[in-house]
């Protein structure tokens, strides 16, 4: 755990960091830096994307996997580092 709490902080120190989440393979929040409400709403979404980005990249190979997903909006850019029971999510403000 100490590892983990060590990551966070290192990422969380970056500039632009806006939150960080771990996200359970059941799409559950473990860990988060935001309020209830907007992980609810972030682990909820992003569990269903990153599903469904998985699957993208296996149909077109089968022998491939679904390693990073980064979006980027007007606002913020979202990036997810999925595990076989963890997504590692990291919310920053692009223009910092």
């Amino acid at each position: 755990m100490a590892e983990v709490d060590e990551t966070l902080k290192r990422i969380q120190a970056h500039k632009g960091v806006i939150a960080t989440m771990i996200i359970n393979a059941e799409g559950i929040p473990i860990r988060t830096t935001l309020d209830n409400s907007t992980t609810v709403q972030y682990a909820g979404l992003l569990c269903q994307l990153t599903t469904k980005a998985r699957s993208t990249v296996r149909d077109i190979d089968p022998q491939n996997d679904l390693t990073f997903l980064r979006i980027r909006s007007k606002k913020h850019e979202v990036m997810v580092a999925p595990d076989k029971e963890y997504l590692l999510v990291v919310i920053q403000n692009p223009c910092e």
